[in-house]
């Protein structure tokens, strides 16, 4: 199993990502506000610091947040599905930086409460 990450910049695209989940079997995933640290410098009222006036420019009037995506993955061929899933909706985006994904092997899952046998 797998816990497939997705920080989602451009959340415009939120809702066609889940979309696409569900076409490809997906069921659940949860969804996290999320910012990035040089965002969240860039966007802090703090002018002492030389660097931050820096950043504000570089990242200019970007949007501060974003969307974070986790969803537990059964094998390698689900994350292949979600991957291609989410490279399709994003593929006409033309702004840069619309996100990143990546895996993580999970071990074993819980449940908090355990179920009546």
């Amino acid at each position: 199993m797998y816990v497939l990450f997705i920080v989602l910049n451009e959340t415009c695209c939120l809702e066609d990502i889940l979309a696409g989940f569900l076409r490809e079997g997906i069921g659940g995933a949860t969804i996290i506000d999320s910012q990035g640290m040089g965002r969240a410098i860039a966007h802090t009222k703090n002018e002492d610091i030389p660097m931050f006036g820096t950043l504000r420019m570089m990242l200019g009037n970007t949007h501060p947040y974003s969307k974070t995506i986790f969803t537990v993955l059964k094998d390698e061929q689900m994350v292949e599905k979600a991957v291609s899933a989410v490279r399709e909706t994003v593929r006409g985006c033309t702004c840069s930086g619309v996100g990143l994904m990546f895996t993580v092997p999970i071990g074993k899952v819980y449940r908090m409460v355990e179920e009546d046998k």
